[in-house]
């Protein structure tokens, strides 16, 4: 968490940040969205997890251009999908254990974005900029 503070202390890791936060806003919305919609067709979980997979590919492009004003390159890819990989058995664990202790099926995906969000931009932080 040090790296964390000391990267928002900054007026352009603020700046940063706030990027991160808005397309992490709208990559969640993608992800809630096709969420919604698989699970009219198909198990929670697994509607989970295709909403995860279709805003990971929105968000990659839009983290490199929007969020830390990069380009694409192989590299970045990797590393923005092994922090995704970590992302995302955080995203399932969380889920699945909301799921457990009984929270709404609708309100859950929300707390598990919100845990993970600080988690994420740590870690893409190092991978877009180092």
């Amino acid at each position: 968490m040090e790296k964390l503070d000391a990267i928002l202390h900054s007026d352009a890791g603020k700046a940063q940040f706030l990027r991160f936060v808005l397309n992490g806003c709208f990559s969640a919305g993608v992800h809630y969205a096709v969420y919604l919609l698989c699970q009219l067709f198909i198990e929670v979980n697994t509607s989970y997890a295709i909403g995860y997979i279709v805003s990971f590919l929105v968000n990659y492009f839009t983290t490199t251009y929007f969020t830390f004003h990069t380009t694409p390159s192989w590299k970045r890819f990797i590393g923005f999908s092994g922090s995704h990989g970590v992302n995302f058995l955080l995203h399932i664990v969380l889920f699945w254990a909301c799921m457990q202790i009984g929270i709404n099926r609708f309100i859950a995906p929300v707390i598990v974005m919100g845990i993970a969000m600080l988690v994420q931009f740590t870690i893409l932080h190092f991978v877009f900029k180092k």
